[in-house]
């Protein structure tokens, strides 16, 4: 394994291997946990897609952030956030207007358009109970991945990130995809399992977290990630 900064270094449980960070130079990356994936009255809720299994990763992602914190790693935000005139959401032309989920789920209820994962509504914030703190960054994304046409590398990068733990939903689509994307620019990849959630088929999830394990990084848990930031 890679040998982190003198003072830093842990060795942080996972799969298929127990993998070192250097906490100094670690983030937490805290990907759609808003209210319309998340809550009642959200774009998923309204749309009639369950939310139930959401709902119960606020409590334990809660005490992920809170621990993370006390830590000292750093935590990064994306959401999705379109423009109100959906100038960023790639119009008809684009696969993105016929398959991103909220963009489907808007189409098929014009009435709501414009009402959700748009800025500025409530819709697109983060659930309270996970809401970032002062100064931590938030990146807007239009596309599953928090790294596609987003400043999300140069944060980490201003950030001194190498070591990214990635939380939120959902597993199989925009955390997998954030994840893969940052395996490419020579992030290290951890996904904390039992902090991210999926409205999908169970056999979806699996396939996301078997690609981690095997293909793009490391799994882990709260409960690993959380003894580790401890520490002895």
């Amino acid at each position: 394994m890679h040998s982190s900064q003198a003072g830093g270094a842990v060795r942080l449980a996972a799969r298929p291997e127990p993998v070192e960070i250097d906490l100094a130079r670690t983030a937490v990356v805290v990907v759609d946990m808003q209210n319309a994936f998340m809550s009642p009255g959200g774009l998923f809720d309204k749309s009639d897609l369950p939310i139930a299994g959401a709902q119960a990763v606020v409590a334990p992602a809660r005490r992920l952030l809170d621990g993370a914190r006390r830590g000292g790693l750093k935590v990064v935000y994306v959401k999705m956030s379109y423009n109100a005139d959906l100038s960023n959401a790639g119009g008809p032309d684009s696969p993105n207007w016929h398959k991103e989920t909220g963009m489907v789920l808007m189409r098929k209820h014009p009435e709501d358009w414009g009402k959700y994962i748009t800025e500025g509504t409530w819709d697109e914030q983060v659930v309270d109970q996970l809401a970032p703190l002062a100064g931590e960054p938030v990146v807007r994304k239009q596309r599953y991945s928090g790294f596609a046409g987003t400043s999300l590398d140069h944060v980490l990068k201003t950030l001194g990130v190498k070591y990214v733990l990635y939380i939120g939903g959902a597993t199989n689509i925009c955390v997998e995809t954030t994840l893969m994307d940052g395996f490419f620019l020579d992030y290290w990849p951890i996904l904390v399992e039992d902090a991210c959630f999926s409205q999908c088929p169970p056999v979806a999830v699996e396939g996301a977290i078997w690609n981690v394990e095997n293909l793009f990084g490391w799994v882990s848990t709260i409960d690993d990630v959380l003894a580790a930031v401890a520490g002895p």
